[in-house]
Formats: C-alpha cells, structure tokens, sequence
C-alpha cells in the first residue's frame, strides 16, 4: 500500500532509512569543542536552553519522528551564530535543511515569547542604583539608566513596502533601537523598525519613549548620540563645546556612550546572521525582527552565564550606518536646564 507523502519525514525522504535518525540522537555525543566550534556555546549553556525551551519545543505531533527540543536548539544555534544552514551542524544532528528552517522558526519564536523576561530595565531601587553606579564608574557620568542608539540589519527585499525598508545607502534593512547597561546587558531591543526611518525618528515613536514620557524610569537619564534631540530623560553631546566644562561632559558621554557600539560589535561577531557575510536575512521584515530579537535574548542569557567577553572584532559586511543629519538643540528649556545643571554641578 502506497504510503502518503504528507505522513513521511522529509528528513527520512533526503536521507533514506539508513541516516543516523533523530531519534537517536543525543546531546552528549557531541564533544565540547564541536559544540563551541558549530554551535558557539559551551554544553551547560545548551542544557539552560533545552530546560528553558523544552516545554514549548515539544509540542503534541502526529509524527513519529518529531524532532527534539535538544536537536531543534542546536539547529538554531548553528544558523544564528554562523548565519548559514550549510554548516558542519547537518553531519552532526543529522536533520535536512529544510528541517533546519523549521528549527529556527521554532527556538526564535520560543526565545521571541521570552524577550520580557530577560530584557528589560530594573525596577528595584538597589538594583536602579547599582546600574548608576556602573556607569558612573566607567567615566564619571551621573544618573545614567543606559546608552541608546540604533543599528542596522540588512534583510532582503520585502515584497510589500519595498521603499520603507531601503536605507540612505539604498540597502534593505531593519532599523533597531536598542539601550543597554555598563557590561553591554540589553535593557531594551525594538527591532522592527524600517531601514529608511531615520534614528531621531525611530526613537521618536518608539515604546521606549512612552515608558520614559510617562515617568516609568525615574531619577535618572538615557545618554545618545547627537542623532537624538535632547530631552529631560535623554542626554546628549553639546554641538559645540565651549567650555572647559563642556569638553569634560562630552568627554564624558562619548567614554561612556561608547558601551553600546561595543556591544553591538560583540552581537554581530557571536552572531554572524546579523553581520552581513553571509548576505542579508532571508526573511520577512517581521520574521527578521524576530531573529534580531531572539539574538537579543542569547545575548542576556550569555552574559547571565557569565559568557561576557568584550568582542574586539569589527565586522567588514555589516557596516554601520551613519547618520546625515543637521546638528540640532533641543527646543525643551527644561531638558537644557537639567544638562546645564548636570554641567555645573559635576563638571566645571
């Protein structure tokens, strides 16, 4: 009796019977280095994962050969930190690239559903000051909740809206605004904004704006980069600094501002899907937003686990943007009170 294509495992049709199975598989026949070397992340770190993820990986199946949490994770990982499906990790887990595809699909959406839980600022006050205290230390900058500035990721051309998602260097991409704290742990990741929006814009509408207008984080400020318009909870670099105190506070800001370009640096090299070398995302812009995000939430979980080696390493494909924009002060007196203040009171 013919048996229906739609029953079969396309894994099992690539393959034939005499592939490894996935049944079969088991995370301890991988050894440490090929887990470091396909995967980018130590065995217990991966253990964490399945733990963490396992509940919605295994969802109820007809199928007799569901893949497992532990197969689909390493799947995932492989692509995220490689930016490719063609990689050793097809020999290591035995699945088809197809199947892989699936994977990913899977752990980003589990990982996506879990964004609030490992992205977010903190409420406590011990917590709120020991936050301060990190970024006072790194340059002498008072009251700073975290740097903010935004990032590119190049994605392929959208079927809808094209002109929306082309950049001023005429590539597609998603515009991301991120804020993260002293060791580069994210605070906020809003992924899914247009390439062609610029920065000023994205922050402009974006949540994170609200939560600060609403006076959600209190006692202390954001620092930018001049691509933003000063704002009480927002401080910039001044446009010209006259001043010795002046040239101290910008001093100030940039040494410390500095935190998120080095983070992103240290996101796109653990996370080579993002970089660019191996082409852009070949996905839908929502679908793309979900991987930058999930990338995010590995980000924490990594530094959670104490994987929080400053990357050096400067990507050569995914070059980041610069912004074009006039120089402007904000026309908010109280903000410019609040940064004269902040000038007078700890840099003059």
């Amino acid at each position: 009796m013919a048996i229906p294509v739609a029953v079969l495992d396309c894994d099992l049709l690539l393959y034939g019977c005499g592939h490894r199975t996935l049944e079969r598989f088991k995370l301890e026949d991988v050894t440490d280095e090929d887990l470091v070397s396909i995967f980018g992340f130590p065995r217990q770190f991966i253990y964490y994962l399945v733990d963490l993820l396992g509940a919605s990986l295994s969802r109820p199946t007809q199928r007799s050969r569901a893949i497992s949490p532990e197969t689909q994770i390493l799947a995932a990982l492989g692509f995220y930190t490689s930016g490719s499906f063609q990689t050793r990790m097809g020999d290591a887990i035995g699945i088809s690239q197809a199947s892989t595809s699936r994977c990913v699909a899977n752990v980003t959406e589990a990982l996506v559903e879990r964004a609030s839980q490992f992205i977010h600022f903190p409420e406590d006050e011990a917590a709120v000051q020991s936050l301060k205290d990190d970024f006072c230390g790194l340059a002498g900058m008072p009251g700073v909740l975290g740097v903010v500035a935004c990032t590119h990721v190049a994605i392929k051309a959208p079927n809808a809206e094209d002109l929306l998602y082309v950049n001023r260097k005429g590539l597609h991409s998603l515009n991301c605004l991120m804020v993260c704290d002293a060791r580069g742990v994210l605070l906020s990741a809003e992924t899914h904004w247009p390439g062609s929006l610029p920065d000023c814009t994205v922050l402009q509408n974006a949540a994170l704006t609200s939560q600060f207008e609403t006076k959600l984080h209190k006692d202390g400020w954001l620092l930018g980069d001049s691509s933003f318009l000063l704002r009480t909870w927002l401080m910039t670099p001044l446009h010209i600094p006259e001043t010795p105190a002046e040239y101290r506070y910008n001093m100030a800001h940039s040494a410390t501002h500095n935190v998120i370009e080095r983070m992103f640096r240290t996101i796109r090299s653990r996370f080579r899907c993002l970089d660019g070398s191996k082409g852009s995302l070949q996905y839908s812009p929502e679908k793309s937003s979900h991987i930058i995000l999930a990338c995010c939430v590995l980000h924490n979980i990594s530094l959670e686990h104490g994987l929080d080696a400053w990357s050096s390493l400067v990507t050569e494909h995914m070059e980041q943007l610069e912004e074009e924009y006039e120089q402007m002060e904000s026309v908010d007196s109280e903000a410019c009170r609040i940064r004269q203040e902040l000038l007078l009171t700890h840099f003059s």
